[in-house]
């Protein structure tokens, strides 16, 4: 792989992290983060939405006509959301059930809509594959390192294995105002490390 197609990934989990940098798909990120495999399964998902519609839209890039483009758009995402919908529901219902709402919702979210609008509708397939494979990865990354950082602060935990006893775990962190919190200080570490 050239440099050039390297750094399109690199892109993504860097200076394009969705979280970190472009602040969208903020829903996600804040609503399902309260544990690391919650926030894992999540990014994965939207990655698998974002590789999948990227690739789709810049093939059909020439055959969408101007004005249903943004219309066109959603469908192509919301085919692949409901693919990802019907595999976590029969492979892991528990895990469907934990993220609920949420992955149907990836039809809309930002990051998905603006990377097709952005890249794949102005970029070859391959250069849309990278893009959405970095971006992915860099939302995956944020989702879950977010999820690591509240379940432990919170329960004591990191991906469900005990670290230290819950009954010294801030609650907080689990509940909605952790996730701010939690997220403030990651963009400001983040935004130190980049400019470092």
């Amino acid at each position: 792989m050239s440099n050039a197609k390297f750094k399109i990934i690199l892109n993504g989990l860097i200076n394009e992290n969705p979280t970190f940098v472009l602040i969208l798909g903020m829903c996600p990120t804040l609503a399902t983060t309260s544990s690391a495999i919650n926030g894992f399964s999540m990014g994965l998902a939207t990655s698998f939405v974002l590789i999948g519609s990227n690739v789709a839209i810049s093939l059909l890039k020439n055959l969408i006509p101007d004005k249903v483009r943004i219309p066109a758009y959603v469908v192509v995402i919301a085919t692949f959301v409901s693919v990802v919908e019907m595999f976590m529901q029969a492979y892991v219902p528990a895990l469907y059930a934990s993220l609920g709402i949420f992955i149907p919702l990836i039809v809309v979210n930002c990051i998905v809509l603006g990377r097709a609008e952005a890249f794949a509708s102005k970029n070859s397939v391959f250069d849309s594959a990278l893009d959405g494979i970095g971006i992915g990865l860099g939302f995956t990354f944020a989702l879950t390192l977010l999820g690591m950082v509240r379940e432990f602060l919170g329960t004591g935990k990191i991906f469900s294995m005990s670290v230290f006893p819950d009954k010294y775990g801030m609650l907080i962190f689990i509940l909605a105002p952790g996730a701010f919190i939690a997220l403030a200080y990651l963009i400001a570490i983040m935004n130190k490390l980049r400019k470092a």
